[in-house]
């Protein structure tokens, strides 16, 4: 859409005009006169200079006036999502992780794959929120930094194998580097997911300790415990019911998400794994909100260059008057 920034200044158009009758009584006493019988004598029609000279001069007074108003073009608006929320997405990745004690669309497939499955489904609901990626295992590594671009964080996801950080269980790793990373950054609104299957057997800092720090820095951690409670398994003897989560830390995960004000989630199918992140959608709702701008670009050139050219036009016709004047002398 094309807009004027200044457009009062188009008052100023008429200006000339206010002029008009000095300037004319002035141009046919001191010059009209003279340069029509030169013309005349030239067998050319005076009118037609003076009008073409008029014109120009015109044209040009109204293309600076537009300049001066300067002219714009906006485009359509472009909105742009508010930051809602820092999300840090911290994922076990221990060894247990390949327990295929998950069905996805009749196939067995293990934990990990069902994080994976599910996760990328919820980010893509959570535009306008900053997410992360952090893994533990051993140790704990940043594998995303808080970021609005939720499509490299579901690319990074689809990367992770159980293995890459190690085979035991750090959580108070993991919760410290994500606490670590949120101190970093100026956020008013962070939160946790912190996705386990198994009990902390390793890391130098433990989760009591990460939990405290947690607590200090206003973070709130949503938890989620890991796994089915009964397995068919084969064993020496035949088939047998077995359950695969014994070793998760049920009792840390609750007081976890308690202390701090989040909520605590068992997936032990991917039925309830989807509920959780749709609860996790209403406990932290998703904003709206947002921000637009109209992208613009400034046309004020085009006024100027049409005034540079028409002031070289009737340069040129003045030229050519001047040159008439004396070759009739």
């Amino acid at each position: 859409m094309f807009e004027l920034s200044w457009p009062w200044l188009l008052l100023l158009l008429p200006l000339p005009l206010l002029f008009k009758s000095s300037a004319v009584a002035a141009g046919r006493t001191l010059k009209l006169k003279p340069l029509m019988q030169v013309a005349g004598q030239s067998q050319r029609n005076p009118s037609r200079w003076r009008q073409a000279g008029t014109w120009l001069a015109g044209l040009i007074w109204l293309a600076l006036v537009l300049a001066a108003a300067e002219p714009r073009w906006y485009g359509e608006p472009v909105e742009i999502p508010q930051q809602a929320r820092d999300i840090m997405v911290v994922l076990d990745l221990s060894g247990s992780m390949e327990i295929e004690d998950m069905q996805w669309q009749g196939r067995p497939i293990n934990r990990i794959q069902a994080v994976q499955l599910l996760t990328k489904e919820f980010l893509q609901r959570r535009q306008g929120d900053r997410v992360g990626l952090i893994l533990f295992a051993d140790a704990a590594y940043q594998l995303t930094p808080l970021t609005l671009d939720l499509t490299t964080v579901q690319t990074m996801l689809d990367e992770i194998v159980v293995g890459m950080a190690g085979r035991r269980t750090a959580i108070g790793e993991g919760i410290g580097l994500a606490v670590k990373r949120f101190n970093e950054l100026e956020s008013s609104n962070k939160v946790i997911v912190f996705l386990s299957d198994g009990a902390s057997n390793t890391g130098n800092i433990g989760p009591e300790e990460s939990l405290q720090l947690a607590k200090a820095a206003g973070v709130r951690i949503h938890t989620v415990g890991i796994g089915a409670e009964e397995m068919v398994q084969q064993g020496l003897f035949g088939p047998r019911v077995v359950n695969p989560s014994h070793d998760l830390d049920e009792p840390l995960l609750i007081r976890m998400a308690e202390e701090t004000g989040g909520a605590y989630f068992r997936a032990r199918n991917m039925q309830e794994f989807e509920r959780m992140y749709q609860l996790l959608d209403e406990l932290e709702p998703i904003e709206r909100e947002t921000l637009s701008y109209r992208p613009q670009r400034s046309l004020v050139h085009w006024p100027l260059a049409v005034a540079l050219l028409l002031s070289l036009w009737l340069a040129a016709l003045q030229i050519r008057w001047q040159e008439l004047l004396y070759a009739n002398r």
